[in-house]
């Protein structure tokens, strides 16, 4: 096991670094120049210098006055390896301090909608298995297949049309009312959770088809094998051969996939965060990417691809746990 971990973390630093030069070439192909909006500011105080003198100034001071490989090297010694990746332009305050503002709203708004996912999927998913082709199963995978097929844009703005604006009982955008700092302990905490409820809906349904699926198939599948049919040609009863033999294998693949994506709660839903101007992670990344924040971007895009390296490791290792039949050499 040590060994194997030690030979996938290595293999993992050598894709995070080869990832890192990707993203790094994207940013820098990217139309919008923040330093080019600084310098144009700057130029135009009285008394200044002109704008070609402080675009050289800046370029040189974030590596972009040379190629892509030399700017990504000097980007990579200088924050990278030191782990100091300097002053985001967009929000002017160092970029992990920006982020330990934002990450806990994308954190709390992705564990309830897992949270909520499985609890619906998993069940779902069960039954869907036991009345195969039944009314039941088709009415199931027809609602997943809804929530698969529309659109998070598509979906969210129904719901902020019709629980927002018509009937007026949740907000359609941000985290607090204008009256929150007027609110008692109690009433912030309701008045956020009403800002949280149609994020955390658009969340839940769009994302649970997949796994209410893949529940399915897999109980199908332990359905039909051999000690299924000994557990009921022994006597047993359908309650005891569903959750003490079928349900127990079936959650084996499930928990190496809800172990890849517990990484993924601190990487935020930009798509969902930005309908509904959640200041979460994904909120915040994108803001800065579209005028070319380059310290804060690639700090959310290295830190996406580190989550990403985290979770399949998770998965490999939960995977030898709950299954006694695998091993890993």
């Amino acid at each position: 096991m040590w060994k194997f971990l030690v030979r996938r973390i290595l293999l993992s630093i050598v894709i995070l670094f080869f990832v890192s030069l990707i993203a790094y070439t994207i940013i820098r192909a990217l139309p919008t120049s923040y330093v080019e909006g600084i310098a144009r500011e700057r130029a135009s105080l009285p008394g200044g210098k002109s704008y070609t003198e402080w675009l050289d100034q800046l370029n040189k001071i974030y590596h972009l006055d040379g190629g892509v490989i030399e700017g990504f090297f000097g980007w990579f010694k200088d924050s990278l390896l030191k782990g100091e990746f300097g002053d985001s332009w967009k929000f002017n305050v160092p970029v992990v301090q920006k982020f330990k503002e934002v990450i806990w709203d994308s954190f709390f708004l992705g564990l309830i909608s897992l949270i909520l996912e499985l609890v619906i999927a998993i069940p779902l998913g069960i039954l869907a298995a036991r009345k195969q082709y039944s009314k039941t199963d088709y009415a199931v995978s027809v609602f997943v297949l809804i929530g698969i097929s529309l659109p998070t844009f598509f979906f969210a703005t129904l719901l902020k049309l019709g629980f927002a604006y018509k009937l007026g009982w949740f907000e359609p955008v941000g985290k607090v009312s204008r009256y929150y700092d007027q609110l008692t302990p109690v009433g912030q905490f309701f008045d956020v959770a009403s800002h949280f409820v149609l994020p955390v809906v658009t969340l839940t349904i769009v994302s649970l088809g997949f796994l209410m699926r893949y529940t399915r198939t897999n109980m199908l599948e332990v359905l039909n094998s051999d000690y299924i049919r000994t557990a009921r040609a022994k006597g047993l009863s359908e309650k005891t051969v569903i959750n003490k033999h079928a349900f127990r294998n079936t959650l084996i693949p499930i928990v190496t996939i809800v172990g890849g994506t517990l990484p993924g709660l601190f990487s935020g839903a930009m798509i969902t965060e930005q309908l509904f101007s959640i200041p979460g992670i994904g909120y915040t990344a994108y803001q800065a990417m579209i005028v070319g924040d380059i310290p804060f971007s690639m700090f959310y895009l290295v830190f996406l691809a580190t989550l990403t390296l985290i979770g399949t490791l998770i998965s490999d290792i939960l995977y030898a746990v709950v299954d006694p039949r695998v091993r890993v050499n």
